[in-house]
């Protein structure tokens, strides 16, 4: 304990602190023991940056001694996890308190105050905090009471984590409210004033109402305007600027110029137009909100991906079903490296999951029949057999796809180019409204305060940091709507940048669903023929997939061992029978073939029988969008496969394509890799399982669907393999949506110059102003939807 300093706020929380009950630690004051025992935390753990933040940034935290005894009971904790696999649970929490940097700072470092976190993330909109822990380390519990003793108390209701609804804050609603009302009656109570009606009825009773006017504008200015307020202040003692600062000015000087007026007898004031000013500004940012909450929501609801599972029938037939079709109860299969899209019961004897998309390890778990299986795994092996739990979670599968751990490193060139703007707008409109104010000062009073409260007012930038998101947004729902899901609103810049176009081979400009499959080699029996079917069932990629749908239905067999070799085959073993199906290296011949094509090759029990060869089908509107893409990109073609199509491919694609055979993933991914130091900025086009390396090396990767459950994080954007002809007009709209961006820019700048001018001029009264202001975000909301609308129907 030493002496006292001169602060008399807590050092933790800010809030004052009364003499007596001060305390004295390390040089600062705190208001309670609570403050105290965080910072001591802090300090122990030299975690004291927290402070470096914001001033006073923390809460001071509550005695919740037996509050969470409840999370002591298992099957309550069970509910709230949203996963739970041996030495790994994540949990999502509320966190009310997140307000700042500094929370983000410290929620996101908790694995340095508690052992067994391994890692939190913060979600800043929503105030939510996902941890990753281990349960054998620590329990939720602890977790919990640390979080509390740090000031961050999570809110936890079993209602809202089962059925979803959060707790609506309706604070806006009622500012919105106290505001019209007070606008309302002000303005009823100013006609007299307006009309400068002389009767002696008013004469007598003009500073009666004058004061009523008064008293009226208080809630409004009090509590409506609060926010501004509180945004101002804490925006200056973080010692950074932001656009609350001149509102909350403006709003303030026209309060003390209207009860000067008033206490003096001097006139009624502008209260008229400062509670006009508030409601307006309220309405403008319930319109914003509203804006957003509608987009979210439209990004939500559009983000599924255009996947299929394979579910099985009451008959034990399989039908493959669009995954939020799928109910509890369903029985579902899931094939080599299928992604598991719903929590559900292992059927099957026994299945190996990979859990790598969910906590980022890659050892697989062994798991049993009987045994839950969470969503987000991958299946490895032979096919398995699961019942549904709960219907599948689109937003889920959205968090998995946009996990940090699967993001590149993107210039967010337009979001910098808002923050520049807005950071020096600040400053620059309080040096013009203090220099409009200080000419006019001296000409006529009333329009000096006139100007200067219209200055701050109607420059607000808030249209101008609306222009990317909103266009951004409004591209992702229209292209969402037409198949093409785009994992974040960046793909939409980086594929406006791309100059290069490179595209697997089979199963994205071959099509799974057609090809003409001819034998050659010796006659099966039928039971070879049902141990190939059996084979196949459990591999994804797209020539098992045809030769399994080109297949007689047969009778379903156990699969003793399953093995996928990439690029290669797989190696199957049932019931004592190996059989090897793939390529000639895999099942060791020489492939003498005169005239090449794709092959499977059948090798059971060590006897080779022969192969069966495909004519692809090449899909729908390939030849012309080539013929397209040729004008603006380098196109190249890549495939694992022989050369044997090449002289089709020549006849079918533009002259000076580069085709590219008999690569394996590892050195697709270097064929991209080469390109980008060439200077290239390359968009790769693959089917999601061979060519994942590819995709996460390529500035853009697109992953084709075509009914098969493979989710590959690193691709950045998925397209419905009906909508494959589209690909330039998503290139193309992608540049539009730039271009919007840059007009919305233009048109947001030019709305502020003419509006300051006539603001300068002392021709723009504030209330004018005020209207003017939301009016400004609309038209800026209304014109990029109409724009990216318009170049989305061009054809």
């Amino acid at each position: 304990m030493s002496k006292v300093m001169d602060t008399q706020n807590c050092f933790h929380c800010g809030l004052d602190i009364i003499k007596e009950d001060e305390i004295i630690f390390d040089n600062k004051s705190f208001c309670c023991n609570g403050c105290k025992t965080v910072y001591e935390i802090f300090s122990l753990n030299d975690m004291t940056y927290y402070y470096d933040f914001e001033k006073s940034p923390g809460a001071t935290p509550q005695d919740i001694k037996g509050k969470y005894d409840f999370l002591d009971n298992e099957s309550i904790v069970a509910k709230l996890l949203e996963f739970q696999e041996n030495s790994t649970a994540i949990i999502s929490l509320n966190i009310p308190h997140i307000h700042c940097s500094s929370c983000i700072w410290i929620l996101e470092n908790l694995q340095r105050l508690q052992k067994g976190i391994s890692t939190s993330q913060v979600n800043f909109p929503e105030k939510k905090v996902r941890i990753t822990y281990n349960p054998e380390v620590v329990s939720i519990k602890t977790i919990v009471y640390l979080l509390s003793s740090i000031g961050y108390e999570p809110y936890i209701s079993l209602e809202n984590y089962e059925t979803g609804n959060n707790t609506v804050d309706r604070t806006l609603t009622y500012k919105l409210g106290v505001a019209f009302f007070c606008f309302g009656n002000i303005m009823l109570l100013s006609f007299p004033e307006y009309f400068e009606v002389k009767e002696y009825w008013l004469d007598q009773y003009r500073g009666f109402f004058r004061w009523l006017i008064f008293a009226l504008a208080m809630p409004s200015f009090l509590y409506s305007a609060s926010g501004y307020y509180v945004s101002a202040f804490k925006s200056i003692r973080s010692k950074m600027l932001n656009i609350d600062i001149p509102i909350a000015l403006g709003i303030v000087v026209m309060f003390v110029r209207s009860a000067f007026d008033i206490i003096m007898d001097y006139g009624s004031g502008f209260f008229d137009s400062l509670t006009g000013l508030i409601f307006f500004m309220l309405l403008g940012k319930m319109f914003q909100i509203k804006t957003y909450s509608f987009l979210s929501f439209e990004r939500d609801f559009k983000s599924y991906f255009p996947i299929a599972v394979t579910k099985i029938n009451t008959d034990f037939s399989e039908e493959s079903v669009p995954i939020y079709d799928v109910e509890k109860g369903d029985r579902l299969l899931i094939r080599n490296q299928e992604l598991i899209p719903v929590d559900g019961i292992l059927i099957s004897e026994k299945a190996e999951i990979d859990y790598s998309f969910v906590t980022g390890e890659a050892v697989a778990i062994e798991k049993k029949s009987g045994d839950k299986v969470f969503a987000g795994g991958k299946q490895i092996g032979k096919v398995i057999e699961m019942e549904v739990l709960h219907s599948v979670s689109q937003s889920y599968l959205t968090q998995l796809w946009s996990n940090d751990v699967f993001q590149k490193n993107v210039e967010q060139k337009h979001k910098t180019i808002t923050d520049q703007i807005s950071r020096y707008f600040t400053p620059i409109l309080l040096l013009i409204a203090f220099t409009s104010f200080g000419y006019w000062i001296f000409i006529d009073a009333n329009i000096a305060f006139n100007v200067f409260t219209a200055v701050l007012i109607v420059a607000c930038p808030c249209a101008l940091a609306l222009t990317a998101p909103f266009t951004f947004g409004n591209v992702l729902r229209i292209m969402g709507k037409q198949k093409f899901y785009l994992k974040n609103a960046l793909v939409i810049e980086q594929l406006s940048k791309v100059d290069t176009v490179v595209f697997d081979k089979t199963g994205t400009i071959t099509t799974n669903k057609k090809s003409n499959i001819s034998y050659e080699g010796n006659l099966f029996s039928e039971e070879i023929k049902v141990l190939i079917k059996n084979a196949l069932r459990g591999s994804n990629h797209p020539l098992s997939r045809m030769l399994y749908d080109y297949l007689p239905e047969a009778k379903k067999l156990k699969v003793d061992a399953f093995e996928e070799i990439t690029g290669k085959g797989i190696m199957v073993q049932i019931d004592n029978h190996q059989i090897l199906i793939g390529s000639a290296s895999l099942v060791k011949i020489i492939d003498n073939n005169s005239i090449q094509q794709t092959s499977v090759h059948i090798k059971v029990d060590g006897q080779y029988y022969g192969r069966y060869n495909f004519n692809n089908q090449y899909r729908d509107g390939l030849e012309q969008l080539f013929s397209t893409l040729k004008n603006q990109y380098q196109i190249k073609v890549l495939s694992g496969d022989n050369d044997g199509e090449m002289e089709t491919l020549e006849q079918l694609l533009p002259k000076g394509t580069e085709l590219v055979f008999n690569q394996k993933p590892e050195q697709k991914l270097e064929f991209i890799k080469k390109l980008q130091q060439e200077g290239r900025n390359v968009m790769m086009v693959g089917d999601g399982l061979n060519d994942a390396g590819a995709l996460a090396q390529s500035n853009v990767g697109i992953s084709i669907s075509e009914n098969v459950n493979v989710f590959s994080p690193a691709c950045d954007a998925i397209l419905d393999a009906t909508e494959f002809q589209k690909l330039n007009y998503f290139l193309q709209l992608s540049k539009n949506s730039i271009t919007t961006i840059k007009m919305s820019f233009a048109l947001s700048l030019l709305y502020n110059i003419i509006g300051l001018s006539f603001a300068v001029t002392g021709n723009l009264l504030p209330l004018v102003a005020a209207i003017i202001m939301p009016l400004s975000t609309i038209t800026i909301v209304s014109f990029v939807t109409v724009m990216s609308s318009y170049y989305a129907c061009k054809k």
